[in-house]
């Protein structure tokens, strides 16, 4: 049976399998892990026939294998990383910069450098891997038309680099709802047959399903469409190894009488699901200063640094 053909289930035949695949279930990992209530809301049959689908998917899938410590050690010296361009941010990400197979979150309020960071590793990740980079293409998610092709070139002229070149093996698409920004992870997933792309980023992760999705009767909607949108950007990231980089936007958290009153949207979620989370705020002048707030392996800390024509520095 083809790993991902879900087709070659029983129970599932052609108007049911564009059903799921129309919902994002696109191989038989993704049922497998599906619950009978959920996929027989979305494929409109009954929930018997949906566990007898997600059994057949258990049979078919490695769900229940565990592996030793040692062969995830061996999977994560795979893990590839690309640079900031700044020594001290890359310092305060482990070394290396923005890991692949991880969810990087960056949120602050505008013009604390979220985008700016963006264009940098759009750059960055199509350098050779001795100079920090992954050698791979970028797909660019744009929700607020914030990607701009003139600050391309300016990053890529202060390394000397093809600037038709680089804007070449950008790939950007505007989304313009929620569910049209869900869609073009699919369409990610389709294209990187095609390019060899090794960074994806969502600028910005959540104003449209913050649009949307007004009220606390829509936030349990929302969370779970959140929730499920970014569990396709982790796919995407395992099975290319590539680097994800999401944006944020803040609210103001009005009870905060100490600290930061602002805290990103999208709630524990996004908090959950995002491997790296940072903060970032304005400085004096050029410099921004990034926290980082959340990390499986690494200390919280700071870094400085600076947002020039040339890009993102020391």
């Amino acid at each position: 049976m083809g790993k991902d053909d879900i087709t070659d289930l029983p129970g599932v035949g052609p108007t049911i399998a564009e059903k799921l695949r129309e919902a994002g279930y696109t191989d038989i990992m993704t049922l497998a892990v599906a619950s009978p209530k959920e996929l027989a809301d979305i494929a409109d049959i009954g929930e018997p026939t949906a566990a007898k689908i997600i059994r057949a998917a258990r049979d078919n899938a490695d769900v229940g294998n565990f592996e030793s410590g040692a062969a995830l050690l061996e999977r994560r010296s795979k893990i590839g990383s690309c640079t900031t361009s700044s020594k001290s941010f890359d310092e305060l990400m482990g070394g290396k910069g923005f890991e692949s197979q991880s969810i990087t979150e960056l949120f602050g309020e505008f013009g604390s450098g979220k985008t700016q960071i963006a264009h940098q590793l759009c750059v960055n990740v199509q350098r050779s891997k001795d100079e920090g980079g992954l050698e791979g293409h970028v797909f660019y998610i744009d929700t607020e038309n914030t990607f701009r092709p003139d600050r391309i070139r300016q990053m890529s002229e202060a390394y000397d680099l093809d600037v038709t070149e680089v804007l070449d093996k950008i790939h950007v698409a505007r989304a313009y709802n929620s569910s049209h920004q869900m869609l073009l992870v699919e369409k990610v997933m389709e294209l990187s047959h095609e390019f060899p792309a090794r960074l994806l980023i969502v600028d910005s992760l959540t104003a449209h399903f913050r649009a949307e999705y007004v009220g606390r009767g829509a936030l349990a909607d929302r969370q779970q469409k959140l929730n499920k949108h970014m569990h396709d950007l982790l796919r995407w990231g395992d099975l290319n190894n590539g680097v994800i980089c999401v944006t944020n936007q803040v609210s103001a958290k009005p009870d905060a009488f100490f600290g930061d009153p602002t805290r990103p949207i999208g709630g524990h979620i996004v908090g959950h699901t995002a491997t790296f989370r940072l903060y970032l705020r304005k400085s004096k002048g050029e410099k921004r200063i990034a926290r980082l707030i959340d990390s499986p392996h690494l200390p919280e800390g700071e870094a400085v640094f600076s947002v020039s024509e040339k890009g993102v520095r020391d």
